[in-house]
């Protein structure tokens, strides 16, 4: 564990959780914030576990997790650069709900539960920056069911691909090549499909201009993707 360093503060500051509060409440609430490394495959916290702090994502990506009780894994996010994970838990002392895996190497900024809970006491605006943080959260959760309740496996995946491009969705022309982040089982997970599933949706969108390899994604027209992705699912589901 070390330090918070210029460029960890930096991202900490642009995050959904700090990005809202003004410049001495993020330098008090980063002032004992630390920086953790984790190797691919490394625990971060364990659901049940006493939940002492929230984390911030510096660089890598993280997934979080639920066991059932007859041992399936269930993935309920996965957080890269910039976000944010365990809000909610600063309101109260708790127990993860969740377990957090480091998925790549990854450098995490830890916030101490017990330092949140003082600065809400003594400023509401932090308390406003948690909530927002955590209504995003839960948006995002919304919008994960409602896609794997009204969109077909390819669409998820068309939906995945074009999340990983550098451009503006209003705005998509021509192609692009982007890295896979993590292991197609895991994107298999995210996206609440088997692995087998995923190989055939990867299959499925070669018919409009996507060829996946083992560690990329290259996309020929991203509007035709973004149309696919967009398309409604009665139509998608004929396609299969």
């Amino acid at each position: 564990m070390t330090g918070i360093q210029p460029n960890d503060r930096l991202i900490a500051q642009s995050s959904l959780l700090l990005n809202k509060l003004p410049q001495d409440l993020q330098d008090a609430l980063l002032e004992s914030a630390r920086v953790i490394e984790f190797d691919r495959g490394t625990t971060v916290f364990l659901q049940g576990e006493q939940a002492r702090a929230i984390y911030i994502v510096a660089k890598g990506w993280v997934k979080l997790y639920r066991i059932s009780p007859n041992g399936t894994e269930a993935v309920v996010g996965v957080f890269t650069k910039g976000r944010s994970f365990g809000e909610a838990l600063a309101f109260h002392n708790d127990i993860y709900p969740v377990s957090a895996e480091a998925v790549t190497y990854c450098r995490l900024i830890r916030i101490e539960v017990s330092t949140l809970l003082q600065m809400i006491r003594e400023n509401h605006e932090v308390a406003l920056a948690i909530l927002a943080a955590t209504f995003t959260h839960l948006h995002a959760l919304v919008a994960q069911l409602e896609a794997l309740k009204a969109r077909t496996g390819s669409q998820r995946v068309a939906e995945f691909l074009l999340d990983l491009c550098d451009c503006d969705k209003g705005d998509c022309a021509g192609g692009c090549t982007v890295r896979l982040p993590y292991d197609k089982g895991l994107i298999a997970g995210r996206l609440g499909m088997k692995p087998e599933s995923l190989s055939r949706a990867f299959g499925k969108l070669k018919s409009v201009g996507v060829t996946v390899t083992r560690e990329d994604a290259t996309i020929a027209d991203l509007n035709a993707l973004r149309n696919f992705a967009d398309e409604d699912p009665a139509n998608a589901w004929n396609k299969l």
